[in-house]
């Protein structure tokens, strides 16, 4: 378990430095997969929170994306996203259904890159266009700082499950 990880250029402008450092966290997160069998993916090993699985977090991971850049920022369709699900499930985003780990890493590697295309193709003060969510006040930029705080978080608890799952760990 060794992949690229470099972090963003100390000197550079924001939009890389905030691409940057949210591929990184990416790739930390899918870093954490690597080697897994299809069975310690969806093992549970937080007793309280049974679907903080890997399987789960790259699921999560793919529909926080979903979420933040093609409903909320560009105001796309929520009804293909289960985040959105008006069940009680509030889960229902980390299940995974039986989808194979490198299915999930692959939808998740996908919608990873229509994010950075999405970004590329907008300003950072662009303001997110779905009416639900803070009408019309978030910007590209805060959006992006957010996922940067979510992804990263996500990849800490990555981390801790990998480690608990089979001894590994290591950030670089």
């Amino acid at each position: 378990m060794a992949p690229s990880l470099e972090r963003p250029p100390f000197q550079t402008d924001e939009r890389t430095a905030l691409i940057g450092w949210l591929d990184l966290q990416r790739r930390i997160l899918r870093w954490k997969c690597e080697g897994l069998s299809e069975e310690d993916a969806r093992r549970s090993v937080l007793p309280t929170s049974p679907a903080m699985t890997m399987a789960g977090l790259i699921s999560h991971m793919r529909w926080v994306e979903h979420t933040w850049l093609d409903v909320l920022f560009l105001g796309g369709d929520e009804t293909v996203n289960p985040s959105f699900d008006e069940s009680d499930d509030e889960d229902a985003d980390w299940r995974t259904d039986g989808v194979p780990l490198e299915r999930l890493l692959i939808d998740y590697e996908s919608q990873c890159a229509r994010s950075n295309d999405i970004v590329a193709a907008a300003s950072l003060d662009d303001i997110g266009r779905h009416p639900k969510f803070g009408g019309g006040k978030v910007d590209l930029r805060w959006m992006l700082i957010h996922l940067i705080e979510e992804t990263g978080r996500h990849a800490g608890h990555a981390d801790i499950v990998r480690e608990l799952l089979d001894g590994s760990k290591g950030y670089y």
